[in-house]
């Protein structure tokens, strides 16, 4: 079985996956904060099943195919991950819902979460390597 197809390097993976992409959906809100009618995203912490290791308790959702670039219109996020669609709760005048507090909060959360996945990541490996005695 290769070291790919652990369950837990598996899931590991996808969580460092989940928050590379939260932090480009972050920095987007932050970079969007000025512009009016804009209201941030933000994405679902994907669930695992603690047995499979599969996200969503089954097998992960598809992404979506585009054959024909005009056919559906692409926001630049990736499709493996959902959006929570009720994030912002306060809009101005000019109907922006962005809190720049709020979102340099959510930024900082994700990138202490980010780091300790890939230090449990690294460990991992380190364990799988002294375990076949390479380290």
């Amino acid at each position: 079985m290769p070291i790919s197809d652990l369950p837990a390097l598996s899931i590991l993976r996808t969580k460092m996956q989940w928050h590379q992409e939260r932090q480009r959906v972050l920095a987007d809100n932050v970079s969007n904060s000025n512009t009016p009618n804009f209201r941030p995203r933000d994405l679902v912490e994907p669930k695992f099943n603690a047995a499979t290791g599969a996200v969503g308790g089954g097998s992960a959702p598809l992404p979506m195919a585009r054959t024909i670039s005009g056919h559906i219109s692409s926001d630049g996020t990736d499709p493996t991950f959902d959006q929570n669609r009720r994030a912002g709760f306060l809009t101005r005048p000019a109907g922006n819902a962005v809190s720049l507090e709020d979102e340099m909060m959510k930024v900082s959360a994700n990138q202490m979460d980010y780091a300790a996945v890939t230090s449990l990541y690294s460990k991992s490996i380190h364990l799988l390597k002294t375990a076949i005695g390479k380290a």
